[in-house]
């Protein structure tokens, strides 16, 4: 199963990772993001490779 991490120092809150998210995992929250439905992610990448502070990465379980 994947799912994303975000380093919360990283994470400038744009938004862009939300809006490349097809499954609706992400969303920002107090200005951060958050995986808040991380049970939905397919391991696509697409938040990963958008992100323009590199702050997230997906990982496997």
């Amino acid at each position: 199963m994947a799912h994303p991490v975000i380093n919360e120092e990283e994470c400038i809150g744009c938004g862009i990772c939300v809006d490349a998210c097809a499954q609706s995992v992400l969303e920002v929250v107090d200005g951060i993001c958050e995986a808040v439905n991380e049970d939905d992610c397919i391991g696509c990448s697409e938040c990963m490779d958008e992100c323009p502070m590199g702050a997230i990465e997906v990982v496997e379980d």
